[in-house]
């Protein structure tokens, strides 16, 4: 007895000395560790309440509604339905966003179709900004510095734990936990999700931090402060979009000032990409795709050629451009077998062809392996940037006018739209990048 209240009072004494945002941490701490102890945990809560940092003490308004709206994907051949649920509550080392605005992209659309398999049902959405309104108990100190509430965030798809093998060594992009977790199951890294249906309390599985919904649990690794500067709507495409091409252009491609780049589709991924090699110095940029208003757009990205690939062989025009050689790098943004092939033959000799393009499971890219193998042709696999470091350079890029956010973002869709926005992005309808607003 004296051994547990020893640990009760420590606990009371932590709840004070970090601030937990809310009564609801305290009393699942206690009762978890001290369930039959139900009249001394509520005793306990109600002497520690006014040495706690409530959130509705920082927040204007209040505390934290009970529920919220999210979009839930059912199964494949079914619209998108909007759902009440309980609020989700962060656990350490993770922040309740209050979302503000999240991204229209394909790789949700693959989910959609059932051409990625993933767990259902689920929330979609993975390119968000918003605004902290909680961290998780036991969070350290650090990570409420660094993201404290009431500010503006922007969160990448990739959500590194920090600790594992890969993330221990910077590669954030290969986080075990985040492909075992969440790719793998639709949870976050302790095995369960953070969404449950309001009216039945069934859960829902997350993809990534499941953004198309009021608010999300995102991990504090994957969050980047956003500066006033910045509006919410065109910069939740940060988190994605220009995320993956960054990484691409970054990582794999190592664009050099001078280098010639290929672009192959130019929708969100790919008129990022066009961005990102032209602050970069790259000398020829060609711009690839099927729809001339895509293209005509690509030139304002920083594309000197445009080749549009339902009239002339791209393979052949991006020769004839670069005098025969080949491009140094060329980027596959579609994740089409076509495509594939011709993104390595578009790469000159000792050049680097760039995949960062989703496709349908199963799906096989061919490649001459004698040419592979004579001429050094070098196929690299690129999926995203690495959140911790890369993230906060994106959003200095924006900042400083380098990479232009308002001209990717070309559609905006209300939050009661979402199953319109994906069934437009599904006709080809949208050129660049769609957001919906769920402000």
């Amino acid at each position: 007895m004296a051994t547990s209240l020893l640990r009760r009072t420590s606990i009371i004494h932590n709840a004070r000395r970090f601030k937990f945002p809310s009564s609801w941490c305290l009393s699942e701490l206690l009762t978890q560790h001290f369930p039959i102890d139900n009249a001394v945990n509520e005793n306990a809560i109600h002497r520690v309440s006014k040495g706690v940092s409530f959130y509705s003490q920082v927040a204007s308004g209040g505390g934290l509604p009970s529920s919220m709206r999210g979009a839930v994907f059912w199964e494949k051949g079914k619209p998108l339905s909007i759902e009440e649920f309980h609020i989700p509550r962060p656990k350490a080392g993770e922040v309740l966003v209050k979302t503000k605005a999240c991204g229209v992209c394909h790789s949700d659309l693959h989910v959609i179709k059932d051409e990625i398999p993933f767990s259902s049902p689920c929330v979609l959405g993975h390119e968000i900004t918003g605004e902290v309104v909680e961290h998780g108990p036991l969070t350290d100190n650090k990570t409420k510095e660094r993201l404290p509430i009431g500010s503006r965030v922007v969160g990448s798809f990739h959500m590194p734990c920090g600790t594992c093998f890969y993330c221990s060594k910077g590669h954030d992009d290969l986080c075990e936990q985040f492909f075992a977790y969440n790719k793998a199951k639709g949870t976050l890294y302790d095995g369960e999700t953070r969404l449950f249906l309001r009216s039945s309390g069934k859960p829902v599985y997350m993809y990534c931090m499941g953004g198309l919904a009021e608010y999300c649990v995102v991990l504090a690794n994957a969050l980047a402060v956003l500066p006033n500067l910045l509006p919410y709507t065109e910069s939740a495409i940060l988190g994605c979009a220009v995320f993956t091409a960054y990484g691409a252009m970054t990582h794999a491609a190592k664009v050099r000032p001078g280098d010639s780049v290929a672009v192959i589709g130019t929708g969100g991924v790919g008129s990022s990409c066009l961005q990102i090699a032209r602050a970069f110095g790259a000398f020829e940029i060609i711009a690839v795709d099927i729809q001339d208003d895509k293209l005509d757009q690509a030139k304002t990205f920083g594309a000197t050629h445009t080749v549009n690939a339902a009239r002339e062989d791209p393979v052949g025009k991006i020769m004839e451009i670069t005098g025969g050689k080949g491009v140094d790098v060329a980027v596959e943004a579609l994740g089409k077998p076509q495509t594939f092939s011709q993104c390595t033959q578009s790469v000159k000799d000792g050049g680097k062809a760039v995949m960062i393009g989703l496709t349908q499971a199963g799906a096989v890219g061919q490649i001459e392996i004698n040419r592979l193998v004579r001429r050094k042709i070098k196929i690299i696999g690129s999926y995203g940037g690495r959140a911790r470091q890369d993230l906060p350079k994106l959003v200095r890029l924006a900042e400083t006018g380098v990479f232009n956010l308002s001209n990717t973002v070309s559609r905006r869709y209300n939050f009661e739209e979402v199953d319109k926005a994906f069934a437009d992005l599904n006709q080809g309808k949208i050129v660049g990048r769609a957001v919906i607003e769920i402000r």
